[in-house]
C-alpha cells in the first residue's frame, strides 16, 4: 500500500498571528507535488506545522500518515514514522560529524534491527558520490562551515539514506548554482517510487525542469487557490501571481503581497544568476 500524508482543514498560527486559513492536501508515493506562491503566503508555515516546530500553532485540522494522526506525535516520532524535512535554513551543529548524526537517525528508525557499521558507511559513501560531495563529508561537523549550497545537498544526503515515505522540500534549490541544482534534481526525482512521495515548496521554474511535479498546486493567503499540472507553471513563469486574483476574485492580503510588484519567475535574482 502507498504511503499517503493526508492534510485536512489545517488551520495555523504564528506569534497570534492566523497564517494557514484551512489547507487540504494529499500526497501518496509515487508522486511529486509543487507549492508555489507570493513571499508570506504560508508555504513554509506548512511545512514547519506539519513536522510540529513549537513556534506554529495548530489551531484546526488533521494531518494523518497511512492513518495515523500526526499532531499527537512528537517531532521525533513524526521523523520515525517516515516524514522528512529538507529545511530551508539548516543549523550547523558543532561536535557530532554528519555521518553520526545520519546513522543515529537512520537507526532510530529500526531499533532492534540496526543497519551494521560497514553497510551505513557503504550507503552513505553511495550517496556522497551520488550528490558529488566533498570525500571528506563523514568526518565534518554538521554543517559547520558549509556554504549554502553544500548545506542544501547536505539535507538531500540525508534523505537519500534515510529513505522517508513522505520528504518535504523547502526551498532546496535556493543557494544552488545551476550543476548543483541539476544533481540535486536528478537525485530527488531518482526516489520517487510507490513508497516515496514529495513536496516541493520552490519559487523557482527551473528546479522543476529536473523534477517534474504531477501536481502544481498554488497557495495565496494560506490556502491552495488552485491545482493543475505543468501549464500552471508556465503561466506563473510568464504572468506572476495577479492572475488568480482576476480569476478567482481573490484579495490577496496586502501584508504579505505587493499587488503592484507581481513576482515573475523569470525575473528573480537566482534565476538571473543562474542564466548569466
Amino acid at each position: 500500500m502507498k504511503p499517503t500524508l493526508t492534510i485536512k482543514g489545517l488551520k495555523a498560527q504564528v506569534e497570534g498571528k492566523e497564517i494557514l486559513k484551512g489547507v487540504d492536501l494529499e500526497i501518496k508515493g509515487g508522486e511529486v507535488h509543487a507549492i508555489m506562491g507570493p513571499n508570506g503566503t504560508g508555504k513554509s508555515t506548512l511545512s514547519m506545522a506539519v513536522m510540529g516546530h513549537p513556534n506554529y500553532k495548530i489551531t484546526e485540522g488533521t494531518v494523518l500518515l497511512d492513518g495515523k494522526d500526526v499532531l499527537e506525535m512528537s517531532v521525533d516520532e513524526r521523523s520515525r514514522n517516515g516524514l522528512f524535512l529538507a529545511m530551508q535554513y539548516p543549523k550547523e551543529v558543532s561536535g557530532i560529524t554528519n555521518a553520526d548524526f545520519v546513522r543515529t537517525a537512520l537507526n532510530k528508525r529500526h531499533e532492534g534491527s540496526e543497519m551494521s557499521f560497514v553497510r551505513f558507511f557503504q550507503k552513505f559513501e553511495k550517496a556522497v558520490k551520488e550528490l558529488k560531495m566533498r570525500e571528506d563529508l563523514p568526518h565534518r561537523y554538521l554543517n559547520e562551515g558549509f556554504s549554502g549550497g553544500e548545506k542544501k545537498r547536505n539535507e538531500i544526503l540525508q534523505m537519500k539514506v534515510l529513505e522517508p515515505k513522505i520528504a518535504i522540500l523547502d526551498e532546496i534549490d535556493s543557494g544552488l548554482d545551476v550543476d548543483a541544482l541539476r544533481i540535486v534534481g536528478e537525485n530527488v526525482s531518482s526516489m520517487v517510487n510507490d513508497n516515496f512521495g514529495c513536496l516541493l515548496i520552490t519559487h523557482y521554474q527551473r528546479l522543476l525542469e529536473y523534477i517534474k511535479p504531477d501536481f502544481v498546486h498554488i497557495m495565496i493567503n494560506g490556502q491552495i487557490v488552485k491545482t493543475g499540472g505543468q501549464e500552471l507553471i508556465k503561466k506563473i513563469d510568464e504572468d506572476g501571481y495577479d492572475w488568480v486574483k482576476a480569476e478567482l476574485g481573490i484579495d490577496l492580503e496586502e501584508d504579505l503581497f505587493d499587488l503592484d510588484n507581481k513576482v515573475v519567475l523569470g525575473n528573480c535574482a537566482v534565476r538571473e544568476a543562474i542564466e548569466k
